[in-house]
């Protein structure tokens, strides 16, 4: 048995890009039900201060309004919002709809106003009082472990979410430091990021009273797992809840919580009978929604006069905010695992502690816990290249882990299946022409011209398995991934996933693979997705999952229906099922294209039911879960050639270059695409993006005039190469690449930037490098 036709790896235009690109998609905010009720919230525009009392009497009289509800009017509405993962010593604070007694980061929900209409809400919302207690605030995650610090959950008597001090993991941190001869040590801060997707977060809620069944339109990556936490919340069963994710405009990481907002909406259409809308303003976003990294790191590592590393000392302090978020704990956890990144490190002390600041609280965001590891590790190489007066490369090739060495088990306990850095490496330096550019750069110091390479070979763990899922993170319920795939009656191909895309291309790269295996055209596969009520369950997109665990179960249910076709389609023929060719929708004898019959002639006498195999059901389905044994470890090298002009201060890539190995490419362009959008990501967090605070915890980027995302000119043009060092972790070979620009650019970048500086004495500056930073670095290093 085979099939002619292959379509995995061939460069097609995305099938789901004609309705987004002709207006014709359809997003939340596009739903518009009969009857429906708007919300509006009242935010807390302090970060820390008691409610003493609301006034909503002039809300409430005006015309529009149906009801404004305080926290103490919503706690019965619902269970307290779910917390992060169980963890020793985890404290755990109640997160309720509604702020009850005091508010703890600028945008807490304090009030809501239901109205008939958005407008009339708003100006009711402006009419809302609210008589605070300004209390102290702390938004340094390190002053806020300091002795009197203003404390957030006095329950806890202080701000300490919890701590994990690991220590020598591989062996005796001390003794590792003692053999070595060179030390280099650097306080590193990876900044507070916000997630902004095209789509900011948007619901409708419409409850059934007759059916008994609610029904929830949400801007989701995991529509099955928001259904688990609206029936755990709302108490009622599954199967009473519908959760559909219509076209999602971008998430990045940050539509994975359970709001508030998404809660009460579905609360409220419960309770009223009538269709409940919100639909999130960008600036509601910039403060509400969640964050993205926020860690200060103190590090350490050390290594013999030849480069071999020795280990690396790490505390981890990181800035959780005002609540826990199911996943809020988990990004440090992430970032201790990954440390060691591509390199062969016997030794990893760490400390992790998470701090409780009043601060909107930090969730997943694009490369979560593992971008800020390769950040981390990769600008230690190159001080550390620097310190021994070695060339950054020598220093990786001495102490990448050998092609022999894999699987490879890391000192904090996580197992690589296998990488390709050295010829990552090696072909980005071929494409720079890397001796030839030193020596440039070489002649441009002599002329003024402040020129650096950056180099980050960088390694993160994709599509994460059940076992690696920790006891009492209830959000994700496991690591495994559920496909169908139909031949219907006329013989068009239908697949359903239970991942659940929002913008990574997945309906072509999905209907590549059931085409692939089924001898079929993609076009001719329609691949339906996001709606409990079609799909059994499914964990969703997140963790860069979606190919290489939803792709797997794809692949396996393709070959297991291609295998019931083929006993089918051989009793019609009378041959043998390893004689057959499936091809353009045909199943017919090799050697002999015509004896063969269509999908439609054989779902036909399928779909009968009559004259079958022994043991071969009617119909033309099959259903399959695939649970990877681990991770897989995409890996690459990305290189950036960096201008730095000494008067301002500005930075201008020159040219960027990633050679990624992401295993077995379903759809070059696909690829190439995620690739693109994750650089100029990191890009962002390199040179532009941070969520600034003042010290009384007011946000000063609450708007895109304050919060600067990468544009067109910030970006230049990505020179992709795709590596495909297939992987065993799973039957597609592929690796997972969603992340990888999130994950290599920033230390790629900054790396580029320090190394044009180093003439001028400069040796580290944090992101993002924004031009008033790297001029006082320069000035500082003038002054030492």
């Amino acid at each position: 048995m085979s099939v002619s036709r292959r379509v995995i790896g061939a460069r097609i235009k995305r099938n789901e890009d004609v309705p987004l690109i002709t207006g014709r998609a359809t997003f939340v905010d596009d739903l518009h039900l009969p009857d429906t009720l708007h919300l509006t919230f009242v935010r807390s525009p302090l970060a820390h201060a008691k409610v003493l009392s609301i006034d909503a009497s002039r809300a409430a009289a005006l015309t529009g309004v149906v009801d404004v509800l305080t926290g103490q009017e919503t706690k019965a509405l619902s269970a307290p919002l779910p917390t992060s993962m169980t963890i020793p010593g985890l404290r755990v604070p109640e997160h309720h709809l509604l702020a009850l007694e005091r508010v703890r980061f600028v945008g807490e929900p304090v009030a809501v106003v239901l109205s008939v209409d958005p407008y009339v809400g708003r100006d009711a919302a402006e009419l809302v009082r609210v008589d605070y207690e300004p209390l102290p605030a702390v938004v340094d995650p390190e002053k806020a472990l300091e002795p009197g610090a203003p404390v957030l959950h006095p329950e806890f008597g202080d701000n300490v979410a919890y701590r994990l001090p690991l220590g020598s993991l591989g062996g005796d941190i001390e003794a590792a430091f003692g053999e070595a001869h060179v030390i280099v040590r650097q306080r590193m801060e990876n900044q507070r990021l916000i997630p902004n997707s095209m789509e900011p977060r948007g619901v409708v809620a419409s409850y059934d009273r007759a059916e008994g069944r609610l029904v929830v339109w949400l801007s989701t990556q995991a529509p099955h797992l928001m259904r688990s936490q609206f029936a755990s919340l709302l108490g009622l069963p599954e199967h009473r809840i519908r959760v559909i994710a219509p076209c999602v405009g971008g998430a990045f990481g940050a539509k994975l919580n359970p709001y508030p907002e998404e809660v009460l909406a579905a609360a409220l259409a419960l309770r009223l009978g009538r269709p409940v809308k919100w639909t999130e303003t960008r600036s509601e976003h910039m403060v509400a929604t969640s964050h993205g990294r926020g860690q200060v790191a103190y590090l350490e590592m050390g290594a013999r006069r030849d480069g071999t590393i020795t280990g690396i000392r790490a505390r981890i302090i990181a800035d959780l905010g005002a609540y826990l978020h199911i996943l809020t704990a988990v990004g440090p956890l992430q970032t201790a695992t990954m440390l060691t990144g591509c390199y062969r490190i016997p030794v990893v002390y760490l400390d992790v502690v998470g701090v409780f600041t009043n601060k909107t609280p930090v969730d997943p965001y694009r490369g979560f816990g593992r971008a800020e590891a390769a950040y981390y590790l990769e600008r230690l190489m190159d001080m550390l290249a620097r310190e021994l007066g070695m060339d950054p490369v020598e220093l990786r090739r001495r102490n990448f882990i050998p092609a022999d060495a894999f699987p490879h088990a890391t000192p904090t306990g996580h197992v690589l299946d296998s990488a390709s850095s050295e010829e990552s490496l090696a072909r980005a330096l071929q494409l720079l022409d890397y001796g030839r550019l030193r020596a440039q750069q070489e002649k441009w110091r002599r002329q003024g011209r402040y020129v650096g390479v950056g180099i980050a070979t960088y390694l993160w763990r994709a599509g994460f398995p059940s076992v690696a899922i920790p006891p009492g993170l209830d959000l994700i319920k496991g690591g495994w991934e559920t496909a169908t795939v139909r031949v219907d009656p006329s013989g068009g191909v239908t697949v359903l996933t239970g991942v659940s895309p929002h913008g990574q291309g997945l309906e072509t790269t999905l209907a590549q693979i059931a085409a692939d295996v089924l001898g079929v055209s993609p076009a001719d596969v329609r691949v339906l997705h996001g709606d409990t009520d079609l799909i059994n369950y499914g964990m969703g997109t997140m963790g860069s999952r979606s190919l290489t665990v939803g792709g797997s179960a794809v692949l396996l249910a393709a070959r297991a229906l291609r295998e019931k076709m083929a006993q089918i389609a051989a009793r019609m023929l009378e041959a043998d099922p390893s004689d057959l060719v499936f091809e353009d929708g045909r199943v017919s004898v090799s050697g002999f294209a015509e004896r063969g019959v269509s999908f439609k002639e054989l779902a036909a006498r399928a779909y009968r039911g009559l004259d079958l195999p022994p043991g071969v059901g009617p119909g033309l389905e099959a259903t399959a879960y695939f649970d990877p044994p681990n991770f897989s470890s995409p890996n690459g090298t990305h290189v950036c050639v960096a201008e730095v002009d000494p008067e301002t201060g500005r930075v201008r890539i020159l040219r960027y270059i990633a050679v990624d190995d992401c295993g077995r490419v379903v759809n070059p362009m696909v690829v190439e695409g995620q690739l693109h959008g994750g650089v100029a990501q990191g890009i962002g967090q390199a040179l532009l993006e941070s969520a600034q605070y003042d010290d009384d915890g007011q946000v000063l980027s609450s708007s895109f005039m304050g919060y600067p995302l990468p544009r067109a000119r910030d970006v230049p043009p990505v020179e992709v190469h795709l590596l495909e060092g297939q992987t065993a972790i799973n039957p597609l070979g592929a690796r997972g690449v969603g992340e990888g620009g999130t994950v290599a650019a920033p230390p790629a970048v900054a790396n580029a930037v320090v190394d044009a500086l180093a003439p001028l004495g400069v040796r580290h500056i944090d992101t993002p490098l924004l031009p008033e930073k790297v001029l006082r670095a320069i000035r500082d290093a003038g002054q030492r």
